[in-house]
């Protein structure tokens, strides 16, 4: 942690924005709008993530948009580590998920995350990517709740990055599972109360 408070002026704040600048795209109201499907926001949950696009019935919109939010999380934390160094690629990957989940063009409100998450992990730490992926897979086939899957791979991503020798990335997941966490704080509500809506259903 030393290490990466060391060298979080100048490298870590020009990630940091890196990141950010990436992350606030906006891919799931972009897509939908150029379809011809109006503002997303507008629909189901009013978010901007794959799951609310997928409401819509468009399944390659709704693949798309996860792909657009996965790859601006990863194409942040490679440009930050091509340019900056490995440690500043970890503010990048910040950035880019606060970015996602606050986006200064949507006046803050952006998604929950997840896409955004799982991005930067396939491109800071891949094995652990590989282990968010077969808990939520296997999450999503038992119960059919994307929040549900997203709640436990995201708890632990931060354990499987400690135990895999990623120490400072796990650091910063425990950061990112923390928000993810508050951000969905309404779909655990709706789990608790068994009214959370399972994968592929729309909601009026």
């Amino acid at each position: 942690m030393a290490e990466l408070l060391a060298i979080f002026w100048p490298q870590g704040v020009v990630a940091l924005l890196i990141g950010y600048l990436f992350g606030s795209i906006p891919f799931g109201l972009l897509l939908t709008r150029f379809a011809g499907l109006g503002d997303i926001r507008s629909i189901g949950s009013g978010n901007i993530g794959a799951t609310n696009v997928l409401r819509t019935g468009n399944k390659a919109l709704a693949a798309s948009t996860l792909l657009g939010d996965m790859l601006k999380g990863a194409v942040a934390v490679l440009v930050a580590e091509v340019y900056l160094g490995v440690d500043a690629s970890i503010y990048a990957a910040l950035g880019a998920f606060v970015g996602h989940v606050f986006p200064v063009w949507l006046r803050f409100r952006g998604g929950k995350g997840v896409a955004t998450y799982i991005g930067c992990l396939v491109a800071l730490a891949p094995v652990a990517a590989l282990f968010f992926a077969v808990i939520w897979g296997m999450t999503a086939i038992l119960y059919r709740y994307s929040s549900a899957a997203a709640l436990a791979a995201s708890a632990a991503t931060p354990i499987v990055l400690w135990e895999i020798g990623q120490h400072k990335v796990a650091l910063l997941y425990c950061i990112l599972s923390a928000i993810l966490w508050y951000r969905h704080s309404e779909n655990i509500r709706r789990l608790a109360n068994r009214t959370e809506p399972r994968i592929g259903q729309k909601k009026q």
